[in-house]
């Protein structure tokens, strides 16, 4: 069977530092940060106080109050940057085989919000079940690759996956096999996460995973740093439009750039921590390396997990030096979530839009809030801190990890 290759030919994103793709990527050249205090409930009694928002949203400006009544927040964003990648792509529906085009999108904790809600309601009402009918669909994640297949008459492979914060990754990775595989000719994929509400702040908080740097929220997210004290959550969501190569072609599409390998591994090790030599994400980049006949030294740029959280930049800094060697000298090292914050399920799509606009611009946003380096990472590595970097690029992966041990990577080639 002959393999086909897959390419990238739109793009979508609602984040806190940009709610379309232009916006994010100025967001990102700049050194922005979405951090701000939490308007979406009292946290008064709570340990973290803010979160990277989508700023000034606003359901009617995309939805009639009836539609935006029947989605939870998460779907909301997931149709939002759909909606801008399918018009990216310029997809003629009437041409192309509906039945070969498909939806893998996934969330890390679905309709957390509607569900929180809801029941909270029902605890402090007379005990009389009042859900509405939109309660189970409103907070099941498959969801989202209905909505979306139902907008747009696709009907090719439909389902999502979770992952907890590789979920998007993972999306993606199912995606591109659909594809490679001759199983379709366009797939709609990625991620979304709006976990902005008490369950999801609390439960993190509980686990001291957030940052509580409620003085200054701005430099909260740190990745790097000695004294990053865990990551900051954020909201949105983001979507690519993944194509058959000569399919693309043939339709005379804007291709961004080649997914050329990817890779998919656990680590076996631990519910919520890396494993400590980061086995796992060391496997991870080594297949997708080896997928996409890269050597070390072919990659300019890794966009990493790094969370800003005490082991987890230790780990996964490791990783990239057993696998690299010497090439990991030369390459540029960033984490966009100093910026961004962590969109959990979301993480992996709207970082492998970040990649994706780097290679196209040659510049490589930077790590921000790195005041201290972490004297535990390797000195030698950069990690494009606090200012965007030049430099041509035409290799790079994407690194995304998720809470079970899943690990993902992607390796994008420009054509």
């Amino acid at each position: 069977m002959e393999l086909k290759r897959v390419v990238v030919t739109g793009i979508g994103a609602i984040t806190p530092i940009g709610k379309t793709v232009p916006e994010f990527w100025d967001g990102l050249r700049n050194g922005v940060s979405g951090a701000k205090p939490i308007t979406r409930f009292d946290t008064k009694n709570f340990k973290t106080k803010f979160a990277c928002e989508v700023d000034n949203y606003v359901p009617t400006d995309y939805f009639s109050k009836k539609d935006s009544n029947k989605l939870d927040l998460f779907a909301q964003f997931a149709l939002i940057s759909a909606e801008e990648a399918i018009a990216d792509a310029k997809i003629d529906f009437d041409t192309i085989n509906k039945d070969k085009a498909g939806v893998i999108y996934g969330s890390g904790i679905g309709g957390i919000t509607t569900l929180a809600n809801d029941v909270a309601e029902f605890a402090l009402g007379n005990g009389t079940p009042r859900f509405s009918p939109y309660f189970i669909p409103k907070i099941i994640s498959d969801i989202v690759a209905g909505h979306i297949s139902i907008k747009y008459d696709l009907r090719g492979p439909n389902f999502a996956v979770v992952s907890a914060c590789a979920t998007s990754s993972h999306s993606i990775i199912e995606s591109f096999h659909y594809i490679k595989l001759g199983k379709a000719d366009i797939m709609v994929t990625g991620g979304a996460e709006a976990p902005l509400n008490p369950p999801a702040v609390g439960g993190f908080n509980s686990m001291h995973a957030l940052s509580t740097r409620n003085d200054d929220p701005k430099t909260a997210s740190r990745p790097f740093d000695v004294d990053r004290d865990g990551f900051v959550m954020a909201e949105g969501g983001g979507t690519l439009v993944l194509e058959e190569y000569e399919h693309a072609v043939k339709r005379g599409a804007k291709i961004y750039c080649e997914i050329v390998g990817v890779g998919a591994t656990a680590d076996a090790s631990h519910i919520t921590a890396p494993h400590p030599d980061g086995r796992g994400a060391s496997q991870v980049m080594k297949l997708a390396l080896e997928e996409g006949n890269l050597k070390p030294e072919d990659v300019d740029y890794i966009n990493v997990h790094g969370t800003s959280t005490p082991l987890g930049d230790i780990s996964e800094t490791k990783a990239i030096v057993s696998v690299f060697g010497e090439a990991a000298y030369k390459l540029n090292i960033s984490s966009t979530k100093s910026m961004t914050g962590h969109l959990l399920g979301g993480a992996g799509s709207v970082e492998s839009i970040a990649t994706i606009l780097a290679m196209q611009n040659n510049l490589v946003p930077p790590t921000i809030n790195v005041f201290n380096r972490d004297p535990k990472i390797d000195p030698k590595l950069n990690l494009t801190e606090n200012k965007a970097q030049e430099r041509e690029i035409n290799v790079a992966i994407n690194n995304t990890f998720g809470f079970g041990g899943h690990n993902a990577c992607l390796a994008f080639k420009k054509i």
